[in-house]
Parts: C-alpha cells; structure tokens; sequence
C-alpha cells in the first residue's frame, strides 16, 4: 500500500470528483466558517439564483472583521460608530437568519474572531476540510486539518453545494529540531521560517510543519504557526494530531462525546502522514537558533532577530518597502522608538499569548506617549482572562482592555493607526496601509510587543525577563 501524507489522507477521503486534465477535483467541506466581510456579495448571489443554503448545519458565523472593540459601541448603547461595519454586520445577521444558520451576535458570549471561536467551541476537529472567507482559515490545520481561504465567489459556492472545485496543492515538510531558547515563543519561530522561505516560498503548496520543537507547541502555538503559513504562500499548513490535540479538544462544547469520542479518536489517530511518505519539497531549521523575531518591510519575510541589523537587497520592493517604512539597510530596530503596541488578532489573542504580556507588564507602565491596546480573540478569552485578573494587570500598567475581535489588524473597525506612526503588533500582515493608512507595522510576539510598549522602543524582551 502507498505510504501517505496527512494531505493526502484528507483530500482523498473528501475528493467527491477527482481532478482531472480538463478540471479541477470537486472536494467536500465539512465546516464552513464564515463571518460579516467577505459572506454579503455571496448570500445576494444566492438570493438572485434563488439557490437556498446547502448545509446550514454545516455553516457557522460569527461577527469579527469590521465589528467594533469598543465597549461602549456593544454594550453601553453607543451606536456603532463605522456606517460600513453597522451595515456588514446587519447584513450578516439577516442572512443567517434567512438560511438557518448559526450566527454568534454582537452580545453572544460564544462571539470572537472566526479563527478563535472554532478550536475553542471544539468546532474544529483532527480530518476536516473547512473554509472561511478569510486567508488565515490555515489556522485551523493545527489540528491536523485541511483548512484554506476562499474569495467572495467560492464562498458562494461553497453555500450552495457544500462543495468547492480545487486544483490539488504539493505538499512542503518544514521540520523544525531542537528546542526553543528561553524567550522565544511560536510568533518568533513562525517568522523565522518566513524570513527563510520568502513570501512565495510555499505557493502552491501545504505545509506540514514537523519534528521534535513543533510536537512540543501547546495548542495556542500550533495555531500561531499554522496561522501565518499562508504569508510564505502557502495555501494551507498543518500539524499532526496527538495527545496535545486530544487532551485540548476532551470536552468541548461541539466535540465529539462518549461514544462517538472514542470512534472518532480511533480515526484521527490514524491521520498523522506514513512513516517514510514523500512530500514533494523538504526544509529544515532548528530552534535552538530561533530567536525573538521582528519584521521591518511591509511583508512578513522582511523580518530579523530583535537584535539584528537591516540586509542590503538591490529589489524594488525592498526599497519601496524601506521608503514606507522610513528604514535603510544597516539600521537596527533595537531602540527605535514605536508609537502604538497592539496584542491580538487571529494569531496572537489567545488566553496564553495574554498571559505571556502581563507576565511582562506585570509592575511595570506602559511608556509615555506609547498606546497600548489590548484585544482578546473571543468573548470567552475575555472571560477567562478576567477571572485570572488579567485585564487588571494590562489596564494597572495604562493599556486599552477591549472587547473581542480583529480590532487593528484590518483597520476597518475602527481601530485604526495614524500615518507614519510605528505599530508593534502580534498580528500577521504588515503591508502598506494593513492598519491605517500611512500606519508602519513591526510583526512580533506578544512579550516583544509587550517589552516595547513598556520601554516606548523596541526592545528584546529578554532583556526584561527574569
């Protein structure tokens, strides 16, 4: 018998037509995620077909992208202040509504960002193919699923046959040896792989990530990797489900129970790739050389060691993106003065990327003149977080504790940064404009975004740890 990847494993098992010369496969999704962005254009092409939803059981939607942050705008009786966001979201409520599917509203508890409340809600499961209009979708492939972003058009698709047609990708084994020196999370290792890929290192392409550092990740982490694997464009990455997977998914709400837990762990078990199966390109890296990471361009594969110094490159979006960014070869970040710090996102918002910020603000203040805002991924992060006194430790040292969602990420809820003023973020994308225009972002992890919001510069968070 043909020894297999996980990849493979998964689109075989979802291929209701395979690809062929003349057209793509035709792959069945089993979860559909969908939020108030890229869902409008889509139901009213339904609406015009009169084509009904296929699977609305097989659909979730939550409120994330343009939904506001603000406490007031939610819950103190301010009217959402973006007409575009009040809109979107209205809409999204009324197509949810109209078709029978799930929607987590404005004042749901189980409310957050798409790719938070999906894990954390047990939503997401080991052998799945889910799809999400939203290119960070990949971060659910740390459960050992096939999960990719769609555009407005597939997503329409997607609603009306729960299918989608696919050109199969190749697949790229990242293995990453070792282990992790003190300070160095999942964002660092994430970026370092980027800076080693290129932006297009993965097009076209699955990555499974592997190896002794990654089985070590706790699940927040996986998520974190997984999330960005799309920036090395890459069309979805994932991690092989184990006892970390297992133990983190025992007793969700929407897992598996009793019974169908025990068939359905028999199966996923079986998912992780054959000993010795090819994989059509092979890197490795260890992360004993990993460490705390930082972009400085206006793409996730301009980035350095906090320490480091800015190469020379002769291409010409390195220097557009040096004239953006107000940067030259030879500058080093550390001690470059930041204006704004922002923790969250679909990459960093979890209740253990909060943990590891407070533990370094924790007796400290953020700097003068330095803005720091605080956004949670879901509105049980928030939760949890408060019960553990968290937001107390972040508003104590002069943060902003908002209520969920993609807050600056996208800058189109609201939460935007002034032109050519500097943003540490533990988001995921840093191209021109991403968080305002004329905004200059520097991608890293909570405890370096934490450390420069403390200092008012960049700063090797090391530095500040005990």
């Amino acid at each position: 018998m043909t020894k297999q990847t996980m990849f493979e494993k998964i689109w075989r098992a979802h291929e209701v037509v395979p690809e062929s010369a003349e057209a793509p496969a035709v792959l069945y999704i089993d979860l559909h995620l969908v939020h108030e962005v890229t869902s409008a254009q889509a139901f009213r092409l339904l609406r015009e077909r009169g084509i009904p939803v296929r699977r609305p059981d097989r659909t979730v939607a939550t409120l994330d992208h343009a939904t506001p942050t603000d406490t007031r705008q939610l819950f103190g009786g301010v009217p959402i202040r973006l007409e575009s966001a009040a809109r979107q979201i209205e809409e999204l409520e009324r197509n949810a509504a109209a078709s029978g599917i799930e929607l987590f509203g404005l004042r749901d508890k189980h409310r957050g960002i798409v790719h938070v409340i999906g894990p954390e809600l047990g939503l997401t499961q080991p052998g799945m193919t889910i799809v999400c209009g939203d290119s960070h979708t990949s971060t659910h492939g740390a459960f050992g699923t096939l999960a990719f972003g769609i555009g407005t058009t597939e997503v329409g698709h997607v609603l009306a046959t729960q299918c989608l047609l696919q050109r199969k990708p190749k697949t790229l084994a990242v293995e990453v040896r070792g282990k992790f020196a003190h300070g160095v999370s999942a964002k660092d290792l994430v970026l370092a792989i980027i800076a080693q890929l290129g932006v297009a290192g993965g097009s076209g392409q699955v990555i499974e990530y592997r190896g002794e550092a990654v089985r070590a990740l706790s699940m927040d982490e996986r998520m974190t990797v997984c999330n960005m694997s799309i920036e090395a464009g890459a069309r979805a990455g994932m991690i092989a489900p184990d006892e970390t997977t297992f133990t983190y998914m025992r007793g969700r709400p929407r897992a598996p129970a009793g019974a169908e837990w025990e068939r359905a762990l028999a199966a996923w078990q079986q998912l992780p790739s054959d000993a010795g199966a090819a994989f059509d390109r092979e890197v490795a890296l260890d992360a004993s050389d990993v460490p705390p990471m930082i972009s400085y361009g206006t793409n996730p594969g301009m980035s350095i060691p906090v320490n480091g110094i800015i190469p020379m490159r002769n291409d010409e979006s390195f220097l557009k993106a040096m004239q953006y960014m107000a940067f030259a070869p030879g500058d080093m970040l550390a001690g470059k003065p930041v204006d704004i710090v922002f923790i969250g996102s679909c990459t960093n918002s979890r209740l253990s990327d909060l943990r590891a910020a407070a533990a370094l603000l924790r007796g400290r203040k953020v700097a003068s003149g330095v803005r720091m805002l605080v956004v949670p991924g879901s509105q049980q992060v928030k939760q949890a977080a408060e019960a553990e006194g968290l937001h107390e430790v972040f508003t104590g040292a002069g943060a902003e504790w908002r209520e969920s969602g993609c807050s600056m990420c996208v800058g189109i809820n609201g939460d935007t940064a002034p032109a050519g003023r500097y943003v540490v973020s533990t988001s995921n994308r840093n191209f021109e404009g991403r968080q305002g225009q004329g905004a200059r972002t520097l991608l890293a992890s909570p405890v370096t975004a934490a450390a420069a919001a403390v200092t008012g510069r960049i700063t090797d968070p090391r530095d500040l740890m005990s």
